[in-house]
């Protein structure tokens, strides 16, 4: 009994028309496709991180690149919890992307989306503890957004490969 239902499980599954993204491993059309892709530059130390990130997920094609990533920031860090003296208590940063996968070819837009995320940020009496708990906020929603980045590209290449 403990395994007929682990085996019904993966049959219903199954059936769901559900599949791995990079089947195919490295060889694959959408692994290729990711390989092709050039990163625009980006402003700013949030750009140098959000690009650095999606270099490092998506490849560096070199001089190949069939597409083009532009990506645009706003990274915003915006005090509330105010106390009594009207000092804030807490921040919330914030990182947004918007995006725009472009054919290198005809510089045609493919895709055009967002992504974001934010974090909480306690402002404590240290000054030097609060700019590091910014910077470490700041790193962690660049992982974050280049991550939603590669995977919303890589649905695309996905679908388009299917589609050829």
């Amino acid at each position: 009994m403990r395994f007929v239902l682990p085996f019904l499980a993966a049959m219903a599954l199954s059936g769901c028309g559900l599949h791995p993204l990079y089947s195919g491993g490295s060889g694959s059309p959408v692994a290729a496709t990711l390989r092709s892709i050039s990163v625009g530059p980006i402003q700013g130390q949030s750009g140098w991180l959000v690009r650095s990130k999606l270099i490092d997920r998506l490849g560096d094609p070199g001089g190949s690149a069939a597409y083009r990533l532009d990506v645009t920031l706003d990274d915003n860090i915006t005090a509330f919890g105010l106390r009594n003296d009207r000092a804030a208590t807490r921040e919330r940063r914030t990182l947004r992307a918007r995006y725009q996968l472009v054919d290198a070819r005809n510089g045609m837009v493919l895709l055009d989306a967002t992504a974001g995320s934010d974090a909480g940020i306690d402002i404590v009496s240290s000054e030097y503890a609060t700019v590091a708990a910014e910077q470490t906020a700041l790193e962690s929603l660049s992982d974050i957004v280049a991550d939603q980045i590669t995977a919303r590209v890589a649905l695309y290449a996905s679908r388009t490969a299917k589609a050829k």
